[in-house]
């Protein structure tokens, strides 16, 4: 059933909390628009609108910005993009893509960059 979020035999509401209407506006307008950039927000509202759609990835996009806007203020300081961008390790990217070419049905041997020669492809 939508808007139910079961965790633990606990039941979680799947609906945002109130708040003022034109703020949410606002930041959602944001949120898409930050989907665009090559920034920490944009490579995130990509990577959360894979696993959970468009139109929550916003919302949630949305309430990041809001977060991030909250402890600016507080700390009376600036934004300061290298704080939030962590690149994943490369192992673990390595690691998913690997995954994916199994699940794709591809078998493969993994030869160092130091020892492959060049024009040779396998």
């Amino acid at each position: 059933m939508p808007g139910n979020n079961e965790s633990g035999g606990k039941r979680l509401s799947g609906r945002t909390r109130k708040g003022n209407r034109y703020v949410r506006r606002v930041l959602t307008q944001c949120a898409w628009v930050c989907r665009r950039t090559d920034s920490f927000l944009g490579r995130t509202f990509r990577r959360l609108q894979a696993r959970i759609g468009g139109k929550r990835a916003a919302i949630a996009l949305a309430h990041k910005i809001l977060v991030m806007m909250y402890h600016v203020l507080l700390d009376r300081g600036q934004y300061e993009e290298h704080r939030y961008d962590h690149p994943a390790p490369e192992g673990r990217r390595l690691k998913g893509a690997l995954r994916t070419l199994k699940e794709l049905g591809y078998q493969f041997t993994l030869i160092p960059a130091a020892l492959a020669t060049p024009g040779s492809a396998e």
